[in-house]
């Protein structure tokens, strides 16, 4: 800057020196009918003067832009480090579930950064988590004004708005990562769940479709395998309440090709036939199902069936040759037992089941329907001993149906549990077991309401 001072006085000088020897004037027109006389060394001093100033206001706005960037620059970096010490002691509190001091460190950081994107997921997560969904979802939003594209912020809003139970919402941003990315595993599992959720099992398949074409480990697949055969069978069961027997029939025997043993499509294929008033065939491929299975619940649903049709022999039958290659069988042999007490063929009932009675004690319906055959019989005191060997137990099983895998007990079959939603998993067992497979035999937890007023009412 000096140097230009001094050029710019050794300029003023040697045109002051020109001016000398130069004296004469030139005419200078302002406009058409304005002008002015003006001496070669002033119009030169003027010219000269006038670029100057203008070279030193150029200088002069670049310098005082370098220093109000240099400022600003040095500002950002206080702010960032002092967002920096406060986003590790809030992630800290955080961590450590100190939520109301890691929301107090987080609002001081948006205090300095609103638009702080981090922050704005972790503190939406803490409302989330303390309930408070809708400061939640804003918060995630808003980090979502920021980066509409970044997944982990469509996430983390499509898990705030899940929990606020706005499943709709919620799926439409795990729609939107996978129009990002079509193959998110995380994406493509929680929008899977959500119209499980909602039971829209139509968009459900290719979902489920989708994500077994990833990658899995293999015993992530097969898992994922199986929820596949559920799906099949709901959109089944769907079509079949709809008059769509031909489409549900379809999703019945998809399932079964995937894997032979799952019973719910077996009893969807079934009910397809007899929605069509094929009996005969609805019957003969429940025997079928049961012969490449082995499920005793596909035998209660053909007992009802033959029952009801006026043909008991042919299920008795088969109970009967089921017995004589399986002898031991003590579930086989109640059911029987319990089939001839259902047609009134009293003596039967008890022949077979009294050969079940000294090798149990954790069978409370047997002992149930035995007490009810010596009352037909008029034996008051064998019933009232029977009536009390049940009594004895911790609790009665529900008749025929229980899932192992969540110790719940019902009398309505259904190819999902209504506690664990677990698909295929109902079995039918009358003997007491518990869920670590040991037989429960001890005393009822509240035996004076247990009475054998109670008992003497029929299960069966």
């Amino acid at each position: 800057m000096p140097l230009f001072i001094l050029l710019f006085f050794l300029l003023m000088g040697g045109a002051g020196y020109l001016a000398t020897l130069n004296p004469s004037k030139v005419t200078l027109y302002l406009s058409q009918d304005r002008s002015v006389e003006l001496s070669i060394t002033a119009l030169i001093l003027f010219a000269t003067a006038l670029g100057g100033l203008l070279v030193i206001l150029s200088f002069g706005v670049r310098e005082i832009k370098h220093l109000f960037l240099n400022w600003r620059e040095t500002r950002h970096k206080k702010r960032d480090a002092q967002i920096q010490v406060y986003y590790t002691d809030a992630v800290n509190a955080y961590l450590a579930k100190r939520y109301r001091d890691a929301t107090s460190l987080f609002k001081k950081i948006l205090s300095l950064n609103p638009n702080h994107i981090n922050t704005l997921l972790k503190l939406g997560k803490i409302y989330r988590i303390e309930g408070n969904f809708n400061e939640a979802i804003r918060l995630h939003r808003k980090a979502r004004s920021q980066a509409d594209h970044n997944i982990e912020v469509l996430l983390s809003l499509s898990h705030s708005l899940e929990t606020a139970e706005r499943y709709e919402e919620a799926m439409q941003s795990l729609r939107e990562i996978l129009h990002l990315d079509g193959t998110n595993l995380s994406a493509l599992m929680r929008l899977r769940d959500l119209t499980i959720r909602i039971q829209e099992w139509e968009e459900t398949l290719p979902l489920q479709e989708r994500i077994l074409k990833l990658h899995l480990p293999k015993e992530e697949h097969d898992k994922e395998q199986q929820l596949l055969l559920g799906i099949h069978y709901e959109i089944g069961k769907l079509l079949l309440q709809k008059g769509k027997s031909d489409l549900a029939r379809r999703h019945f025997k998809t399932a079964i090709k995937i894997d032979k043993t799952f019973l719910p499509a077996h009893i969807g294929l079934g009910d397809t036939h007899f929605s069509e008033g094929k009996t005969k065939v609805a019957a003969a491929l429940l025997e079928k199902s049961y012969e490449l299975t082995g499920n005793l619940i596909l035998l209660l649903r053909l007992e009802d069936f033959y029952i009801e049709t006026g043909n008991p022999d042919r299920i008795l039958n088969i109970y009967k040759n089921k017995i004589r290659k399986n002898s031991q069988d003590l579930v086989l042999k109640f059911f029987l037992g319990r089939l001839y007490y259902r047609l009134e063929m009293i003596d039967d009932a008890y022949e077979t089941l009294s050969e079940i009675e000294p090798q149990v004690e954790s069978f409370p319906d047997l002992f149930k329907i035995i007490g009810n055959i010596h009352v037909r019989r008029g034996d008051l005191d064998l019933a009232v001993h029977a009536f009390k060997k049940g009594l004895k137990l911790r609790k009665r099983v529900t008749i025929p149906y229980y899932c192992p895998l969540c110790d719940f007990h019902t009398v309505e079959w259904s190819g999902r549990c209504t506690r664990c939603g677990k698909w295929n998993s109902y079995k039918a067992s009358p003997i007491l077991v518990d869920k670590s497979g040991g037989l429960l035999d001890a005393p009822y937890g509240n035996t004076q309401e247990d009475t054998i007023e109670e008992a003497l009412k029929e299960t069966v």
